[in-house]
């Protein structure tokens, strides 16, 4: 017998249809994760506007603190209140400390991660309530009692991100 080349040799790469069921296993996996990556992203934006409501909350509340403990000056018709967002970030001049040096109760105003509003300023993406305004139809005023978000869209658990 002869001992020869064999009659066939072995091709080496994959076939069409081995390239098709993996394009194929590939789409069905994208199509799988993209909606878990999007679920994601609005995780996160939810829980930077749930911080960044806590933070600028906690710098009401505590120059409303301030006011009461007489450390920043107030007239009779006052609340209290911060008069802008701003003062939060700019100080309030301590009367108890007689070189005259400013309480500050934020280092910045974050910006409202749900708001689709590129232009506006940090301080113009929140809805501001006054004071005087009630909690179910928040009005601006002469003071900042609360904030909510603009945004008109519903969060992961049903609720309109400006109920938060």
């Amino acid at each position: 017998m002869w001992q020869g080349e064999p009659s066939h040799h072995c091709a080496k790469g994959f076939t069409l249809i081995e390239l098709l069921l993996t394009l194929a296993l590939l789409a069905t996996l994208a199509t799988v994760a993209y909606p878990l990556t999007a679920l994601m992203g609005k995780r996160d934006r939810e829980l930077d506007l749930q911080r960044s409501l806590r933070e600028i909350r906690r710098a009401i509340d505590a120059y409303k603190e301030a006011t009461d403990d007489g450390r920043i000056e107030k007239s009779v018709s006052d609340s209290g209140y911060p008069p802008s967002l701003e003062i939060l970030v700019s100080g309030a001049t301590d009367r108890t400390n007689l070189q005259g040096k400013k309480l500050f109760f934020l280092r910045r105003i974050p910006r409202d991660p749900v708001c689709e509003c590129p232009d506006r300023s940090p301080a113009e993406t929140w809805q501001l309530r006054s004071y005087k305004s009630a909690a179910d139809s928040p009005q601006e005023g002469e003071d900042v009692f609360d904030v909510s978000s603009r945004s008109t869209r519903e969060s992961l658990n049903g609720t309109l991100y400006s109920q938060w």
